[in-house]
C-alpha cells in the first residue's frame, strides 16, 4: 500500500490557494448612483430657486427706465404716458404685447410699436409713426390719412407737402360700386404713386369717380390720372413729359401709352 504522500522539501504548503497580483491594493467600492443623482437633482432645483428669485423676487432686475425712439410728430412723454410701463415690476413679468396693443389703440398716429426688454433694468418703446399722404379738410381742420386709407389724426394745421383731398363724387356707377371710401383708397394710391418731383409738389388731388381723378400743382399746373391703375407706368410717362416741355400748363397721362399736352 502507498503510504502518505510526503511533501518535498522546498515546497509552498499553500499551493492551492489563488495568487494576488503582485500589485493589487485593497477592492474599491463603487459610487452610490443614487447619491449622485439626488444630489445633483437638488443642485438644479437651487439653480433654478436661485434663478427665479433673481427675476421676480430680487431688486436687481427691475424696470427703472422707459426709453422712447422713433417720434417725429409725437413726443416722447406722450408715448411714455399712454404706455404706462409699470416701472417698479420684475422686468421679466412686463407684458411686451399688451404695452404694444395698449399704445396702438390709445395713439392712432402709431404705425406699429416694439417694445423690447432691455436687461437689466429698461424698457425700450421704438415707435414708427402713420405718415399721412393725404388731408381730408372737416369743419376747418385737417384728417390726416396714411398710405392704406386709414384716418389717423385730426390736426388743427395742414402739415407742409401733403396734398389736400377733394372728393366729390358724381352720381355714377362706380360710386355705387366703391362707395366714399373705395373712391379714398385710390386716391391714397394714386398719391403714393406720384413721382418724387410732382408729389411735393401736388396741393390737391381732386376724385369725381373711379377713373377720373386729376392732380393741381402748386404752380398752377393741371394732371389728368385718370384711375389709379398704372400707377407705376403714368408716373414715368409724366416725368418725362415734364422735362420734355417744362412751359406746359397741362398733362392728361390717363392712358399713358398715348398721353396728352397743351398749354392750358
Amino acid at each position: 500500500m502507498a503510504g502518505p504522500t510526503t511533501a518535498q522539501p522546498g515546497s509552498d504548503k499553500r499551493a492551492d490557494t489563488p495568487a494576488r497580483p503582485p500589485h493589487a491594493g485593497p477592492a474599491r467600492r463603487r459610487p452610490n448612483r443614487r447619491l449622485t443623482l439626488l444630489l445633483a437633482a437638488v443642485a438644479a432645483v437651487l439653480l433654478a430657486a436661485g434663478a427665479i428669485w433673481a427675476l421676480y423676487g430680487s431688486s436687481w432686475l427691475r424696470v427703472e427706465r422707459v426709453t422712447v425712439s422713433g417720434t417725429d410728430v409725437l413726443t416722447a412723454k406722450e408715448v411714455e404716458a399712454a404706455a404706462a410701463v409699470p416701472v417698479g415690476d420684475p422686468l421679466v413679468s412686463v407684458d411686451t404685447g399688451a404695452l404694444e396693443k395698449r399704445l396702438r389703440q390709445k395713439l392712432s398716429r402709431i404705425d406699429t410699436v416694439d417694445v423690447v426688454r432691455s436687461w437689466p433694468h429698461s424698457i425700450g418703446l421704438k415707435v414708427i409713426e402713420r405718415k399721412p399722404v393725404l388731408l381730408v379738410e372737416k369743419g376747418g381742420k385737417f384728417v390726416e390719412v396714411d398710405g392704406e386709407g386709414v384716418r389717423f389724426a385730426t390736426v388743427s394745421a395742414a402739415p407742409a407737402g401733403v396734398p389736400l383731398l377733394e372728393l366729390e363724387p358724381e352720381p355714377s356707377a362706380s360710386l355705387r360700386r366703391f362707395g366714399g371710401d373705395g373712391l379714398l383708397r385710390e386716391a391714397v394710391r394714386v398719391a403714393g404713386d406720384l413721382p418724387g418731383g410732382v408729389a411735393g409738389k401736388t396741393v390737391k388731388v381732386r376724385v369725381s369717380s373711379y377713373d377720373a381723378i386729376s392732380l393741381e400743382l402748386a404752380d398752377g399746373r393741371d394732371v389728368v390720372w385718370g384711375s389709379g391703375e398704372q400707377g407705376a407706368e403714368k408716373a414715368k410717362v409724366l416725368t418725362a413729359l415734364m422735362k420734355a416741355a417744362p412751359k406746359a400748363g397741362h398733362f392728361d397721362v390717363s392712358a399713358p401709352t398715348a398721353p396728352a399736352v397743351s398749354e392750358s
